[in-house]
């Protein structure tokens, strides 16, 4: 089922969501949350989703990017990945600013400074254990679903407003 994304300034978007029991993860309700998730961030072109952003308060993202997607046409394949209480452990020194956009502030795109390489730990759609690096888009994708699980959204992370651009005029000037 798709469900209604929250669009900022709803509150759940500020609230820090709570970790989930390893317990839930093989119960019929959470199976049908993830796949939810995963039905409504393709039907919305998403690379990614937080729960927070479905009006849920637990710490579960998945993300995906496959064949040319289409708000990311030169974006790598990931294939689909649940986390679930995702953690970052390390953040590599470097620092790459590039575009965001996001499901919740809809219509807009901005530069923001995320780390090239991360150290993730999480629990799969399964409980099993997960620890692996990440780089590049797949990174950025997911800092951008953990600040969701913070209460934090891209605009937070901006250190230039600047850039700040409606999705009909990015697409004119930044070709």
């Amino acid at each position: 089922m798709i469900l209604k994304a929250a669009r900022i300034g709803h509150p759940i978007l500020r609230t820090k969501a709570s970790p989930v029991d390893p317990a839930e993860i093989k119960t019929a309700e959470f199976r049908r949350l993830l796949d939810d998730m995963i039905e409504t961030m393709r039907e919305y072109d998403g690379v990614g989703i937080a729960a927070t952003q479905v009006h849920v308060a637990k710490r579960a993202a998945v993300l995906e990017v496959s064949g040319e997607h289409p708000r990311y046409p030169d974006a790598p394949n990931i294939p689909l990945q649940i986390l679930i209480n995702p953690e970052i452990l390390e953040c590599s020194n470097a620092i790459e600013e590039d575009w965001e956009g996001c499901l919740s502030v809809p219509g807009l795109r901005g530069r923001v400074p995320r780390a090239k390489e991360i150290r993730v730990r999480a629990l799969d759609e399964n409980g099993g254990e997960l620890e692996f690096t990440a780089a590049d888009f797949h990174a950025r994708i997911i800092q951008h679903e953990c600040d969701h699980l913070e209460g934090l959204v891209y605009l937070d992370r901006m250190t230039d407003l600047k850039s700040l651009s409606f999705l009909e005029e990015f697409r004119r000037f930044n070709p």
